[in-house]
C-alpha cells in the first residue's frame, strides 16, 4: 500500500502530500513519532528499551533504534502516532500514559534517501516483561534493554560495551556498542539516556 505523508518547508509550514518513498528522495521535511519504553527493575534499576530494525529497512537496517517509531501518515495529528506502539511492539497504551520531552530535528542521508525529520518524542513507562511484547517481524527484528547508567557510560566512551537482554536476536543477552545503534548528528540516544536517568531521580521537567 502507498504511504502518503503531509510535507512542510524549513519552517513548518504545511506544503502538501506527498507518497513516502518521493518524500526521502527528495529530501522533504515531514514529521515522525518517536517513543523510547522506559521501566525499573524490581531492585529500582532505570531500564531503557530499544528495537534491532528489520534487515528489511531501507535506511538503517539491522541497527538498535528508537522502542517504537513511525511517520504520521497524510491528515494525522500527534495523537495518531500512538498506534506504532501497538503495532510494532504489541504494548497498548493511550496518548495519557506518554511523557513527552519536546520535538528535535534529525537530518541524514541513506544512500540514494534524504531524511529531513521533525520528530514528536516521547517516554513511556512500561513495566512488563520484554518476553511478553508481540513484535511486529516485518519493522522489528528484536528488541534489547539495558541499565540507563550503562547506556550513559557506553555513551560518553567510559565503557567500550554493554550487556543487554535482548529478545528475537537469538540469545537471552547481547553485547552493544555505540556503533550498533542508528548514528545521529545530534548525540540523541545519549541525550535520551540522560532525560531518563533525571526521571527516575524525579525529575518532571524533561525536555529534549
Amino acid at each position: 500500500m502507498t504511504e502518503l505523508l503531509d510535507i512542510y518547508d524549513e519552517n513548518g509550514n504545511h506544503l502538501g502530500i506527498k507518497e513516502r518513498r518521493a518524500v526521502h528522495l527528495d529530501g522533504d521535511w515531514h514529521r515522525v513519532f518517536h517513543c523510547w519504553v522506559v521501566y525499573r527493575d524490581q531492585d529500582g534499576v532505570g531500564h531503557v528499551v530499544a528495537q534491532k530494525r528489520s534487515s528489511l529497512k531501507d535506511t538503517a537496517p539491522n541497527l538498535i533504534d528508537v522502542t517504537a517509531a513511525g511517520h504520521y501518515l497524510a491528515g494525522e495529528t500527534i495523537k495518531d502516532g500512538i498506534r506504532e506502539i501497538e503495532e510494532e511492539l504489541g504494548i497498548g497504551a493511550s496518548f495519557d500514559d506518554l511523557i513527552s520531552v519536546g520535538r528535535r530535528v534529525d537530518i541524514a542521508r541513506h544512500g540514494q534517501l534524504i531524511d529531513h525529520e521533525i520528530s514528536d518524542v516521547f517516554l513511556l513507562v512500561h513495566n512488563r516483561p520484554i518476553q511478553e511484547y508481540k513484535l511486529q517481524v516485518e519493522e522489528v527484528a528484536g528488541i534489547v534493554s539495558f541499565r540507563v547508567d550503562e547506556g550513559i557510560e557506553l555513551f560518553a566512551g567510559e565503557r567500550s560495551t554493554l550487556t543487554a537482554e535482548a529478545v528475537g536476536l537469538g540469545r537471552p543477552r547481547i553485547e552493544l556498542q555505540p556503533s550498533d545503534f542508528v548514528p545521529r548528528v545530534d548525540a540523541y540516544v545519549y541525550k535520551i539516556l540522560l532525560l531518563v536517568r533525571r526521571y527516575f531521580l524525579g525529575d518532571r521537567q524533561l525536555l529534549i
